[in-house]
């Protein structure tokens, strides 16, 4: 892949840099038990990228229920938190950052809440190598708006057109081309297709 064009490097994290999808369904399924709320391992999957206190939201859409939805994501993440495996590094995106850290600003732009994106970023040795790091508690619009990626980009003093995001969700791929960025797409663990932003 050339990545000459590109001055700065924006992930995602769960998903594409970390596999810890499968914690944080795990997490989600201990929360629904707790609530006796139905669980759907496949719909957790697919909300991939959405921030904790939305899937939280959409858990009240879907069931036309009214639970206290801060309750219920601080219910979740500290579930997350007790879990002993959170997930490893996806090798090829995590390679591909080693490669260009040297030549590159590097940041990752997560709807994970930073009480959880630290430990998990920490554990895998990846916030080290981070120039700026974006959670959900930084920005109000979550994905797919495009405000994660734009303040990523702010951070790294990148201009949005100069940026490369790396996704898993198509939820993130429209925030990342709403951002003006081009954005390839990290489907089970490989590096998959490039959409560009309109016209360089």
């Amino acid at each position: 892949m050339d990545l000459t064009p590109y001055k700065g490097l924006i992930f995602d994290m769960d998903g594409t840099l970390i596999d810890s999808m499968p914690a944080h369904v795990e997490a989600w399924k201990k929360t629904c038990e707790l609530f006796e709320i139905p669980f759907d391992e496949e719909w957790f999957y697919s909300l991939g990228g959405m921030p904790t206190i939305k899937t939280a939201q959409a858990i009240n859409h879907r069931y036309q229920q009214n639970f206290d939805t801060k309750r219920l994501a601080n219910t979740k993440s500290e579930f997350f938190e007790t879990l002993d495996f959170k997930g490893e590094v996806i090798s090829s995106t995590y390679q591909l950052l080693l490669d260009n850290k040297s030549s590159k600003k590097i940041a990752v732009g997560t709807g994970c809440r930073q009480m959880n994106a630290l430990p998990l970023l920490g554990e895998t040795n990846i916030l080290p190598l981070l120039d700026a790091l974006v959670t959900a508690d930084d920005v109000e619009k979550h994905k797919p708006n495009p405000d994660t990626f734009l303040q990523a980009a702010q951070r790294i003093g990148v201009e949005p057109c100069d940026c490369l995001v790396f996704e898993d969700t198509e939820l993130g791929k429209t925030a990342a081309l709403a951002a003006g960025m081009d954005c390839v797409l990290v489907i089970d663990g490989e590096i998959s297709s490039l959409t560009k932003a309109g016209t360089r």
